[in-house]
């Protein structure tokens, strides 16, 4: 969005005048509340009620129409029925306004005569330069103190800070509201899109990166409008402010058919978890851990590594700690020798000075003091979890009160955990008050320190620019020609293997045969052990319906397996042929694939592979095209990476030769847009000094 344009959007969350269109006299009535809202929450400018049933809203004079209104309006705010929202729209356009928020639901949600009723207010806001918030949405606000505006129907005024938070859904957006002011997240401005008929998640992306009351933009999304924009958009903005998303719809309805492993792993949120990845988003799975992440980064801190100090008064708690961070991929390293000396000379000969440091239960602000000031010191550490479970005995204020002295004075984040109800609740408001985020269980401080972690390795990525190659694209270009011109969406054993070798993808070597006397032919130049495939268009998973035979030794064995292979399939494909190939095993399976996803478009796929891709389904996806640090990613993402690094014995394979498959992979997508689905299961990564090779390939492809 250009910078002019994002100016349009102050008429919406900077505007100087508002009115409230379908106020009312009512408590509780959605107009009412919006009123009491921007009233009680101090907003700096005029406000408008609107109702010609009513002279009197909140001791205020009331105008039956905008245009009625006798000075400027900036912003209207629409509560009307569906029926009434366009003509009070066209009324605002006749006076001048250039922002609207329309709270009424009835439009695009319903679909029908309510998408077309949409779909004219539309027109009419484009047609006169109106940016729109909604329909269906429970309104918009900003807390700077030059605007304080509340155009939102919430029974919660947040706290102001510095959280950006967008919602498609109202009914959570009320749920944000009460429970940032609760758990001390800062709002800076808060935004319900509802349909999204104008205003987009990328609008605010872009116009909360230049507010400069905005540290940190928290989403809520249903779907996305504009996935290659909000890339884009968030790429650029994430190293500077950090982007938290909940995304809805995480299970599956159902994969739709297809004829690759990768189409059928391939769904929707598999593709939002690559698009956030590869832009330095961070997702979670529920508001309960955006929210508790949210508390974590608001402080600014970034961790600069994974290894964790927990100083605590009680052994349970840090037990159950050490347990999160170890399963959230934390370390709990062993503090220096200097840091324990210090230690040791201040706290008790029954306490710990290893990490986790126990000050056993009389631990007052003193030793923690000591015990903090020293573990945040040492440079084996670069996160804290401090607990504390409150003693009768003990002044739980003044230890609150340490915490938040050595928050401060760190860059190392540092996350608190107050346990028990004895004087903890005043102590509770201080590390609230002092920006402390503070959890009610180390399981949730464990989760935002890991995430915290997660989060400074999203924004701080590198992207890697894929290398050019020297590619031979008017062979491949005629392989895929072929196909085409007879009509079929999937190409044949000579087409697939013109297409890989010409973009550098080796090949085991293969025959295709269709009489016994070319596979006796064959056998004399592939040699044996050998693997005879069923080669037919219509077959795809071959080796499910017995179409591969394997381990083939010497000549006998070979007719067999033509016999075998021509009873199960001769009626079936009267044309049939075997794809014969040398049998390779010296390596680890891995598998490469891309699919079209309907949303989001062409995505690749590494993983473990051979018949366990969809049984494990260890595979890691990124949307197309590929950068080196997506591909290098992707490699190192696999749960199995170990096998790829040498396991029980085994030498290691080159990951460099993978990463190397995948941008050549990427490469010929941006060639050939028209490849639609491809699969290489497997892939054999030969372990050091043996040759790689693909062992089986299949490209669908789909032509507009």
């Amino acid at each position: 969005m250009k910078k002019t344009d994002l100016r349009s959007l102050d008429a919406l969350f900077r505007p100087q005048s508002v009115a409230v269109i379908g106020a009312s006299r009512k408590r509780f009535q959605i107009g009412h509340e919006i009123v009491r809202n921007l009233v009680f929450g101090g907003f700096t400018g005029p406000v408008y009620p609107v109702n010609p049933k009513a002279k009197v809203v909140h001791s205020m004079l009331c105008f039956p129409k905008v245009s009625a209104i006798p000075g400027p309006v900036d912003l209207a705010i629409i509560t009307v029925p569906a029926p009434l929202v366009l003509p009070a729209a066209k009324d605002c356009a006749r006076k001048g306004v250039k922002g609207l928020v329309v709270i009424t639901a009835g439009f695009g949600e319903i679909g029908g005569e309510g998408t077309v009723l949409q779909n004219e207010l539309v027109a009419l806001c484009k047609k006169h330069g109106i940016r729109m918030i909604g329909p269906n949405c429970m309104g918009i606000l900003n807390t700077a103190v030059e605007f304080a505006m509340n155009s939102s129907f919430a029974a919660a005024t947040p706290t102001r800070g510095g959280a950006a938070f967008l919602s498609q859904s109202g009914a959570l957006g009320e749920a944000i509201l009460t429970d940032a002011r609760s758990l001390g997240i800062g709002v800076s401005m808060f935004a319900s899109v509802g349909n999204r008929a104008d205003v987009s998640p990328c609008d605010l992306l872009d116009y909360w990166d230049e507010d400069p009351n905005t540290e940190q933009i928290l989403m809520y999304l249903e779907a996305f409008g504009e996935p290659e924009r909000f890339m884009d958009a968030a790429r650029r903005i994430s190293p500077r402010k950090p982007i938290l998303v909940v995304k809805s719809g995480r299970s599956a309805q159902g994969a739709r058919a297809a004829v690759s492993h990768t189409g059928s792993l391939a769904g929707s949120e598999a593709a939002v978890d690559s698009l956030l990845n590869q832009c330095g988003v961070l997702r979670v799975d529920t508001m309960k851990d955006l929210f508790a992440l949210a508390s974590a980064v608001q402080t600014g801190k970034r961790p600069k590594g994974k290894r964790v100090a927990i100083v605590t008064n009680a052994g349970g708690p840090a037990i159950l700690a050490t347990d999160a961070c170890i399963a959230n991929g934390l370390e709990i390293p062993e503090l220096s020798a200097a840091t324990r000396k210090k230690l040791e000379k201040g706290i008790p000969p029954e306490a710990s000075s290893v990490n986790p440091v126990d000050l056993i239960a009389s631990a007052d602000a003193a030793r923690f003091d000591l015990a903090l000031g020293a573990t945040i010191a040492d440079p084996n550490i670069d996160m804290v979890l401090a607990i504390f479970v409150s003693p009768i005995m003990i002044d739980a204020a003044a230890v609150a009160e340490v915490f938040a002295k050595h928050a401060a004075a760190t860059e190392k984040p540092l996350l608190a955990c107050l346990l028990g109800k004895s004087h903890s609740e005043r102590a509770s408001d201080i590390l609230r008050e002092k920006g402390v985020p503070n959890y009610r269980f180390p399981e949730e401080a464990a989760f935002s320190l890991a995430n915290m972690y997660k989060l400074q390795k999203l924004r701080t990525r590198e992207n890697k620019a894929a290398p050019q190659y020297r590619v031979r694209k008017s062979k491949a270009r005629a392989a895929l020609d072929t196909a085409i011109a007879e009509g079929r969406t999937m190409l044949n054993g000579l087409e697939l293997n013109d297409l890989f070798t010409a973009y550098g993808i080796p090949l085991v070597p293969s025959r295709i045969v269709s009489t016994r006397e070319q596979a006796l032919r064959a056998a004399r130049s592939l040699g044996f052990p050998m693997v005879a495939k069923v080669e037919a268009e219509d077959i795809v998973h071959k080796s499910d319906r017995g179409g591969v035979i394997v381990g083939i030794r010497n000549r006998e064995e070979l007719l067999d397996a033509y016999d075998r292979l021509e009873d199960i399939f001769g009626e079936e494909c009267p044309d049939m042929s075997l794809l014969l190939q040398a049998m390779r095993s010296d390596g680890v399976e891995t598998f490469f694939g891309a699919a079209t996803d309907p949303q989001f478009g062409r995505m690749v796929a590494f993983g473990l592979g051979g018949v366990h891709v969809e049984v494990f389904k260890d595979v890691v996806f990124r949307l197309h095209p590929l950068t080196a640090t997506d591909a290098r990613e992707m490699v190192e993402g696999i749960r199995a990476k170990a096998m790829l690094e040498g396991a029980r014995g085994k030498p290691p394979v080159s990951q460099d030769e993978l990463v190397d498959t995948l941008l050549r992979l990427s490469r010929m997508l941006t060639d050939f847009p028209e490849i639609a689905e491809l699969d290489i299961n497997p892939f054999l990564a030969g372990y050091q000094g043996k040759d790689s090779c693909a062992l089986d390939v299949r490209v669908r492809l789909e032509v507009k």
